[in-house]
């Protein structure tokens, strides 16, 4: 699971590889903050809408660097200490200059932070190859399990923080090096934790995984000059837009993007339509950094919502969640309408029974041309047409079985699952964390959301098996029960929260000590998520596992 601990990351002085164990930062008497002064350097790493208002004029990076950041960092031809030798993400960016802000008292405007993060990303980013693999960090997919091939780099980097935190990162050797001074002086206990002190931990830090991460992360790549040298996917014009989010269902609609003044700087608006026809629709405004790293605020319908998504050549994907709750939230996929830009979004709905015949609405762009269906599915009709959405009449066959694949025209991408039964029922996410909070302390409540998929047996006639294929997300009857005897004990469903039976959300408890529990502990609880399908007389069950915890006292943008 990504997991949470303070932030990682470099200190602001200039200093060699160090052969012994000594804190790479010099004493020079940090001056304490106040709480006023820690609340808006942390809310630039909880609130990234700051990071999207304009750069007024005067209050350029270049300017800002060199008035406030050659303090500590040796500055000589344009090369910064410690900071020209590092490449991150624009969140990566921001915890940087938000922690010398914390740490080291730097002094600050949100309009100079701005301005910093951005030119930083844009010219010390990554290539989007460089991120591939690593974005559920950004995307808040808090509920995502990680693995490693190494397992030292897991049990000594992934053990505090994600993985993905350091993944997406590029450093020089002797920066990689001095990272791990930083993490004794900054975070002193390091070596006396859990997969530390088993070991002489800072040698094999400094002379093991340091090394490691710089052949495997370097600070110069082929990627990163390629991408430097070419030219950024446009992002004005109107985009298609398909949706799915746990708890509320899918949705589509047209994002139209125009430029405002300061490159990169774009007006949002979005109207659309969830599929049960229920309205959608608000503005807002996205900046892009490093040429592709969309980041947007929005209000969608009274809600702020942010978008974290990765530009490509026509397309866009990534997740849109709720500012305040980012455990709220949908994968998007966008797809810009321009001529031989052909593609199927999603097809809604996603499944038909055999012997079944429905409405199937296709939805993507450049939809020009017949429908074509898999053998077994008849087309009876086509009820409306446009470039953006086909709805069709279909019939599924007898013989008919498995996903088949649905385009229109020269656009593919669409796929419909044909079932007979459904053989097996599977909680989304197999394992979520949901949290504690309010009952008024500053801490929200963190909700657990849950889809059902519905599975299908293959060819052989037996679920379990490799030819097994997902049919869609089914609705269900939703509950909750302990997941093991000390649960019981403890009735952590009954102080732990409560599920919403037909949505598949689960509000938890409380934060704080709670008089009617044993020892007055707090609300947490360990628990079975249960789902039921109905299938006729038959109910097929999923089960799930949801740990109910403390509340999150500390998010950052990548956790």
């Amino acid at each position: 699971m990504v997991s949470r601990a303070p932030l990682d990351g470099a200190v602001p002085v200039a200093s060699p590889a160090f052969p012994t164990r000594t804190h790479s930062h010099e004493a020079k008497g940090d001056p304490v903050l106040n709480r006023k002064t820690i609340a808006r350097a942390m809310g630039a790493l909880t609130v990234l809408g700051t990071m999207l208002a304009a750069t007024p004029a005067g209050a350029s990076a270049e300017a800002v660097l060199h008035g406030k950041c050659t303090a500590c960092h040796v500055e000589q031809d344009g090369v910064f200490s410690r900071i020209s030798n590092q490449r991150k993400t624009p969140e990566g960016w921001l915890m940087s200059v938000a922690r010398m802000q914390v740490m080291h008292g730097l002094k600050i405007t949100d309009e100079e932070r701005r301005s910093v993060v951005k030119y930083l990303a844009d010219t010390q980013g990554l290539a989007p190859s460089e991120t591939a693999g690593f974005r559920y960090a950004l995307e808040r997919r808090l509920n995502t399990p990680e693995s490693f091939e190494s397992e030292q780099f897991a049990q000594m980097c992934a053990r505090c923080h994600s993985g993905a935190r350091v993944r997406l990162q590029r450093r020089a050797p002797e920066d990689w090096q001095r990272l791990v001074h930083f993490h004794l002086g900054q975070f002193a206990t390091t070596e006396y934790q859990m997969w530390g002190r088993d070991r002489d931990w800072f040698t094999v830090a400094l002379d093991e995984v340091a090394p490691g991460l710089a052949r495997s992360q370097p600070l110069d790549t082929e990627a990163w000059k390629a991408w430097r040298a070419s030219t950024p996917p446009a992002v004005d014009g109107q985009w298609t837009v398909s949706g799915q989010m746990p708890g509320r269902g899918g949705f589509s609609g047209v994002m139209t993007v125009s430029t405002l003044a300061g490159k990169d700087r774009h007006a949002v608006s979005f109207e659309g339509a969830w599929d049960d026809g229920s309205a959608l629709k608000g503005q807002g405004q996205a900046v892009v950094y490093t040429g592709y790293e969309w980041r947007a605020d929005l209000q969608l319908d009274g809600t702020p919502m942010r978008q974290v998504l990765a530009v490509e050549p026509g397309l866009m994907r990534g997740r849109m969640f709720q500012r305040d709750h980012d455990e709220v939230g949908a994968d998007i996929v966008a797809s810009r309408q321009q001529a031989g830009n052909s593609r199927v979004l999603s097809v809604y709905p996603a499944y038909l029974k055999v012997g079944q015949e429905a409405e199937l609405r296709i939805v993507g762009t450049e939809l020009a041309g017949d429908v074509r269906l898999a053998e077994g599915i008849e087309l009876l009709g086509v009820a409306r047409r446009s470039a953006t959405e086909v709805v069709v009449r279909v019939r599924a066959g007898a013989s008919a079985r498995g996903v088949a694949p649905v385009t229109v025209g020269q656009a593919s991408g669409g796929a419909l699952a044909v079932f007979e039964r459904i053989d097996a029922v599977r909680v989304v996410p197999e394992f979520a964390v949901a949290r504690i909070g309010g009952n008024g302390t500053p801490t929200a409540k963190v909700e657990g959301r849950f889809d059902a998929e519905a599975w299908a047996a293959g060819a052989d006639g037996q679920i379990g098996t490799a030819d097994d294929y997902r049919i869609g997300v089914f609705p269900a009857r939703w509950s909750v029960a302990p997941f093991d005897e000390q649960a019981e004990r403890d009735k952590d469903v009954q102080f732990a929260g409560v599920m919403d039976a037909d949505s598949g959300v689960f509000v938890p408890g409380g934060a704080g000590p709670n008089p009617a529990r044993r020892m007055m502990t707090n609300n947490a609880g360990n628990l079975k998520v249960l789902a039921e399908v109905g299938q006729g007389a038959e109910v097929v069950r999923g089960e799930g596992h949801l740990i109910v915890t403390v509340p999150r006292w500390n998010n950052p943008p990548i956790p």
